[in-house]
């Protein structure tokens, strides 16, 4: 069989990006030991860190398509409708607005309509028969070929207070987007049984079955170097200007990730005798997250820590094994799971870890991490403090970490997604896939 796949190359996409990095290394060592299937990516590019897929003959690159982005235009415009309905007064608006009202409108939903279909041929000419998306697409559901698709989360659903799963039409734009991807699917992929608890019971309603959902925990990043030697250590400290001792946290500047509650707790420790450093590293572009990192930093300064706050911007895959592999340990206190890859990175380069005490991580850590209540800025400071300062602690918890690890290898991983292919496969020739939005 043909099977295509639209990864997320960007890593600036942060957690889609290295799983759909992680899934293409695994398919890639597949097809050279004797895979019987075909792959297609369907991509402006190939992930440098799957650039050896170039090199197999069964792998060949197309063009990738994006669905329309959310604009502060539509936002404007449906919160218009809501509030004064329809009529010759929203068309003024609209065309105020720059949007296509009368017969525009109606050409721009023949093109809208005509682009899908364009999509579902391009597919079906390169003879692709079931299509793999590692991550999230509406163009999974808006074209007709079956599909197997991951859900990482159902966060607009479980916390729609923080704004970056529900503001400016977002939570309409997410539920749109699972509820036709669950309706619509061949099968999906949770990353633990938590997950796919959420999936089932946010989605059951819509046709969603406990044997369509199938749970495929998270690797560590695939780019990561698995022993890193002493020059590259001292490279990475030379090239981000590291402090001696130092937490890490990479995290793009979310609320949901919670940095705001790590500067406070290094106030309230720098206030009983203890001062830490912190290196965060990650994006804070755009309207959230760019008030986000300014008001963390507003905060640090006025507590008197700016000093001990190390913001190293984008930092390039090359470099963060380095920083997880010199680092006291991770501090991750985010509010959104239910499992999270940086963990699992921290686990593979021997960092203790700190994260939430929270459902799903809770699951994820059991005894190999400090689980911080996320709110109580009292909870994280006690867990800072015990990893800053016991040594027997942190080396512990290095070494259950590792542990835990190790009960999942990248070759189980592998075997638990040619299962999944194989029944996807079974699927699409036993019963007809769903197709089409509702």
């Amino acid at each position: 069989m043909r099977i295509g796949i639209v990864p997320i190359e960007d890593p600036h996409f942060g957690g889609v990006y290295q799983y759909s990095a992680t899934m293409l290394d695994a398919l890639r060592q597949w097809t050279t030991e004797g895979c019987n299937d075909e792959f297609v990516v369907f991509s402006a590019g190939i992930p440098r860190t799957a650039s050896q897929i170039s090199i197999n003959r069964k792998w060949t690159v197309r063009p990738r398509w994006e669905n329309e982005p959310v604009s502060w235009k539509r936002h404007t415009l449906e919160l218009l409708r809501s509030a004064i309905g329809e009529g010759p007064h929203r068309d003024a608006l609209r065309r105020l607005l720059g949007r296509p009202v009368g017969k525009e409108q109606q050409e721009a939903d023949f093109n809208r309509r005509n682009r899908r279909e364009f999509v579902s041929e391009q597919f079906r000419r390169e003879g692709v028969e079931l299509m793999l998306f590692p991550s999230p697409l509406p163009l999974a559901f808006e074209t007709d070929i079956p599909y197997v698709m991951a859900i990482h989360d159902l966060q607009h659903r479980l916390q729609p207070e923080f704004p970056e799963v529900s503001a400016n039409g977002e939570w309409e734009r997410r539920e749109y987007l699972f509820r036709n991807a669950t309706r619509y699917s061949t099968l999906l992929l949770a990353d633990s049984e938590v997950g796919k608890e959420d999936i089932l019971n946010f989605y059951s309603d819509y046709g969603v079955t406990s044997d369509q959902v199938k749970v495929l925990p998270f690797l560590p990043a695939c780019y990561l170097m698995p022993e890193i030697s002493e020059e590259e250590r001292n490279r990475v400290r030379a090239a981000h200007q590291l402090p001696e001792r130092y937490l890490f946290y990479p995290a793009q500047f979310w609320p949901h990730k919670n940095h705001k509650r790590i500067v406070q707790a290094l106030a309230l420790l720098k206030d009983r005798g203890l001062r830490i450093d912190v290196v965060f590293c990650g994006s804070h572009g755009g309207k959230i997250r760019k008030r986000a990192f300014q008001e963390i930093m507003t905060l640090a300064s006025r507590a008197g820590i700016e000093r001990n706050i190390h913001y190293r911007g984008y930092v390039s895959d090359h470099d963060m094994s380095g920083l997880y592999a010199e680092a006291v340990g991770l501090v991750m206190p985010t509010f959104f799971g239910p499992t999270n890859i940086p963990i699992l990175e921290a686990w593979a380069l021997g960092c203790p870890v700190l994260t939430s005490d929270i459902r799903g991580i809770r699951e994820q850590v059991h005894d190999a991490g400090i689980l911080a209540d996320p709110r109580s800025v009292e909870s994280i400071a006690d867990g800072i403090s015990r990893l800053w300062t016991d040594e027997h602690l942190a080396t512990d918890l290095a070494t259950r970490g590792r542990a835990r690890l190790g009960r999942y290898t990248p070759g189980d991983y592998l075997q638990r997604l040619i299962g999944i292919l194989e029944e996807g496969k079974a699927r699409r020739y036993g019963v007809q896939a769903r197709v089409g939005a509702g």
